[in-house]
């Protein structure tokens, strides 16, 4: 296509909005993926075939859009059961559109608020989900705006933008997003799901609820959220409620929210890593029922057996070895910027398949350890595949290096057992 040509389709630059806190997108994509490997046993072993029709109709409703480089309607990439590494992004959109709930003022725009990179380490010792603070201000790639145009690359731009620097949401938003995020990483992303304010309350219905732990009182007027200290189960639009309030904790930035949905994510985790949580059959298939309702996947998940395989690298992983961290970020002027010394190492330990840890940073504004947790049950380690003739037993975790993280990387294991630390109207 002619330079011309090609500046003439691009669609206006898109400002860099900044908005109130948004959806921190609740990520059940554990128990999603999980409820898979299930259907597939169940299929084997039921006489009605019930696993096998269920798999099959909720395959059919699964909502997809081709990322940059891929093929509609191509055959998704194979990842063997035990064999290889993941890199998945999963998007929370703020958008409102066809939404049966009111979420305040809403000015038309579609932000991509809430971004984690989800890694699993080819060998499947290890696992991490990197949090990239909505406000960062990064090179924006070239993307097409899905109505045959281009909206141009930027030097700087805040990450929230990229969905709206594809067309939105029902275009190419989360194929920018993805680009914007691969870039900024180096990452190749063949895997990305997207998932809205409605979404996240049906997901967290179909869970039962996750118990979080309150430090200090939470009171938000734009959320309208307000939690006592101490421990909740929360589900539906308080679930929502929490991973949107910005005001209610921390300093009220949206770097210390980030800290409060990851005590959010791990308490998920350990939930779903729990023998009850995983044999509880009604609550699997809802769930998976409301990821395909409420979900937009890449081409590449549209496929149920890639769903089982991505499952299955992640049921062996013990939970010391699930971290969730907050990309590294300094603060400038109507943002933050990216720390791009600091956050080398955690990539650098990606791509070698280490598993990180989190320096101990108690000055962490947005959560505190658990004074009352209790140390979680012994993991069984789960057997090799026997799908597979020549599955061979993951590493022991003692031989598995470890890249101990620098200090302005923040986050947690799984395993830590923390609180959210709460703002009330007073400190406001």
């Amino acid at each position: 296509m002619p330079e011309t040509t090609r500046r003439a389709l691009r669609a206006k630059a898109v400002p860099t909005v900044a908005r109130h806190g948004r959806l921190r997108r609740s990520n059940p994509w554990l128990r999603v993926l999980k409820i898979v490997s299930l259907v597939a046993v169940v299929s084997v072993v039921s006489t009605v075939s019930v696993g096998a029709i269920a798999a099959w109709d909720l395959s059919r409703q699964v909502k997809t859009v081709a990322l940059p480089g891929q093929t509609p309607g191509a055959p998704p990439p194979e990842i063997g059961a035990i064999k290889g590494g993941v890199n998945m992004l999963l998007v929370g959109s703020d958008s409102r559109l066809n939404s049966v709930n009111s979420y305040g003022e809403d000015d038309g725009s579609e932000l991509n608020d809430v971004n984690i990179l989800l890694h699993i380490s080819e060998d499947h010792t290890s696992a991490v989900a990197v949090s990239f603070p909505r406000d960062m201000f990064v090179p924006m790639p070239e993307c097409a705006d899905g109505d045959g145009g281009y909206n141009s690359a930027m030097s700087s731009a805040k990450l929230n933008t990229a969905l709206m620097h594809g067309g939105g949401a029902a275009k190419n938003g989360l194929g920018c997003t993805v680009s914007a995020v691969s870039e900024l990483t180096g990452l190749d992303i063949p895997f990305a799901a997207m998932i809205s304010f409605d979404g996240v309350i049906e997901m967290s219905n179909a869970i039962g609820g996750v118990p979080v732990c309150v430090a200090e009182k939470i009171e938000d007027t734009y959320t309208e959220l307000y939690l006592d200290p101490g421990q909740h189960t929360l589900q539906g639009m308080d679930a929502l409620k929490f991973l949107r309030t910005r005001h209610g904790v921390g300093d009220g930035s949206d770097l210390t929210r980030i800290s409060s949905q990851q005590v959010f994510l791990s308490s998920l985790v350990r939930q779903v890593k729990s023998s009850d949580t995983l044999g509880d059959i009604s609550k699997l298939y809802g769930l998976a029922g409301a990821a395909v309702r409420n979900m937009v996947f890449s081409q590449s998940l549209s496929n149920v057996d890639t769903l089982v395989q991505i499952a299955r690298a992640l049921q062996p992983i013990s939970l010391d070895k699930i971290a969730f961290v907050q990309y590294p970020t300094g603060e400038v002027t109507g943002g933050v910027a990216p720390n791009y010394d600091s956050a080398q190492v955690l990539f650098d330990a990606i791509r070698s398949g280490q598993a990180v840890a989190v320096a101990a940073n108690e000055s962490d504004r947005g959560s505190v350890a658990d004074p009352n947790a209790t140390p979680p049950a012994a993991e069984t380690p789960a057997p090799a595949d026997s799908a597979d003739p020549n599955a061979t037993a993951a590493p022991t975790e003692s031989s598995a290096p470890v890249t101990t993280l620098p200090s302005d990387v923040r986050g947690q294991s799984a395993a830590d057992q923390r609180c959210t630390v709460g703002r009330s109207l007073e400190d406001q």
